[in-house]
């Protein structure tokens, strides 16, 4: 379903990953990306959405030369709630049937501590490709205890201002800075 990171750079412009970058992919059952949102300034509501693939090109020796590529199934959108779930896929906010998917690719990686990152890319939604820089924890890069293979997981956090990309539906009552969380864990895949 992925085109190749390699290809993908090619394509962007971006440097190539590096030489000793391993595929890796996504652990879907340990996988989330969650967001929050001002509801009226009564509370800070929490969604997320169920459906997200992707593939990382690792390199364990160097994780500045690793870049990332997901896709997020825009009808996957979960607050909790059917008749919320249906609002947000119309076209006051994801407008899922003209733009079934949000795509997030990596432009570049920064090492900003011992197990920290900065991770730029650009995020495309409704149509419209943005750059975002998500702050990146490197929780563990190891063996996984059950399995036995290599297996690593990251939490990156993040803001974005939804109007920029042209999601403006009562902005000012509900809010337009959104509150990013991904918890990923990934594995190598296996050829």
């Amino acid at each position: 379903m992925f085109r190749s990171l390699f290809l993908a750079a090619s394509v962007l412009g971006l440097a190539a990953p590096s030489p000793a970058a391993e595929r890796w992919a996504f652990d879907k059952a340990h996988t989330q990306v969650l967001f929050t949102v001002d509801h009226l300034g009564f509370t800070e509501l929490t969604g997320q959405f169920r459906v997200v693939e992707g593939e990382l090109l690792l390199d364990r020796e160097d994780l500045t030369r690793s870049s990332v590529r997901a896709t997020i199934r825009a009808d996957s959108v979960d607050m909790n709630d059917d008749r919320l779930n249906a609002h947000l896929r119309n076209a006051d906010f994801f407008d899922v049937e003209n733009h079934p998917a949000l795509e997030f690719v990596s432009t570049a990686v920064e090492r900003v501590g011992e197990d920290a990152l900065k991770l730029h890319g650009e995020l495309t939604m409704l149509g419209r490709a943005l750059p975002v820089v998500l702050d990146v924890k490197i929780n563990q890069i190891g063996s996984h205890p059950f399995r036995g293979t290599p297996y690593a997981g990251f939490t990156a956090t993040g803001r974005l201002d939804r109007t920029a990309w042209g999601m403006s539906y009562l902005a000012g009552r509900i809010g337009t800075d959104i509150g990013i969380r991904i918890n990923l864990e990934a594995a190598p895949v296996q050829e």
